[in-house]
């Protein structure tokens, strides 16, 4: 069997990727469902110190439970555990010390970005979307990109999963701190629908990395990437946002209803997930398939 053919079929008959992208959100939506639990029968309200590290904790938890099964999965050619924590942490510190700082004290765009749809939907792709994809995709280009590890198509996605959970972790952060814990019940399901689709949106991007790293690609292909990835991101956040707030409606005593429902974006985030899942399994499929071809045109 050639290289080619060998790099093929451990990339095609790897299954510890997928199988984990599975189990992460089924057992994301369990982790939903116990915290709801706790919360509704214990109402807590932690504050200062202790809230900080619920906060730690409770957006952690996804990306630990990602981790840890994907390396329970992925034991015929598992990627480097310290590689793999060390892409997440990287996406995670500039999650905290580049792109949120820059988002909200270098663009303000708390302060203008919801003033209409159109301006919502342009400010979520061109500046959160491009700056938050671009920091993702820095974390693996920038570090493991040249890593002898870094050997197959499949391993861009693993890596750009780290990315994605890395920095969704960070987002996940400040959200509990950012709520005071007066609603956590919301607060985890925002952090489990952040951990999903930022998770599947690395993924996304760790593909492109990975043909711009393996095939001759034209010079505009990254960037196409990071198109892609930062209009999903602000098309799925102007749906969440729509989404997850109910309208008032007239009733016999006047207005009623209101207010905010995370459930509809719990729904959204996992088909999107799902979706994006499905996408790059077939690309890589796709591309390895023509690789082998093309081998083995070659060798006629």
């Amino acid at each position: 069997m050639s290289n080619q053919e060998s790099t093929f079929h451990r990339s095609h008959n790897r299954p510890g990727f997928w199988r984990t992208g599975a189990a992460q959100i089924v057992l994301l939506l369990l982790y939903v469902g116990i915290v709801e639990y706790i919360v509704s029968r214990t109402d807590p309200r932690p504050t200062g110190t202790a809230l900080t590290a619920l906060g730690v904790v409770m957006a952690v938890v996804p990306a630990l439970l990602w981790l840890s099964f994907f390396h329970a999965q992925d034991r015929a050619e598992p990627e480097p555990r310290q590689f793999v924590l060390g892409v997440a942490v990287l996406s995670a510190l500039l999650a905290a010390a580049v792109g949120q700082p820059l988002l909200e004290n270098g663009f303000d765009t708390s302060s203008w970005i919801g003033a209409d749809a159109l301006t919502e939907i342009a400010g979520s792709v061109l500046l959160i979307g491009f700056v938050q994809m671009f920091l993702i995709y820095a974390a693996v280009r920038y570090s493991i990109y040249y890593s002898t590890e870094f050997d197959q198509r499949v391993d861009g996605v693993v890596y750009g999963t780290a990315s994605g959970l890395g920095y969704a972790t960070m987002l996940n952060i400040r959200a509990v701190v950012g709520s005071e814990g007066l609603n956590l019940e919301a607060v985890v399901v925002r952090i489990v629908v952040t951990a999903l689709v930022y998770s599947a949106l690395g993924g996304l991007l760790g593909y492109f990395i990975a043909r711009a790293r393996f095939d001759d690609e034209p010079i505009w292909w990254m960037p196409a990437g990071l198109a892609a990835a930062a209009g999903i991101t602000g098309v799925f956040s102007w749906v969440r946002g729509e989404i997850t707030q109910r309208p008032l409606t007239l009733g016999p005593t006047g207005a009623v209803g209101g207010g905010y429902n995370p459930y509809p974006s719990l729904i959204v985030g996992v088909v999107v997930a799902l979706g994006l899942l499905a996408l790059v399994f077939y690309l890589l499929r796709r591309a390895n398939e023509l690789t082998l071809a093309g081998a083995d045109a070659d060798q006629r």
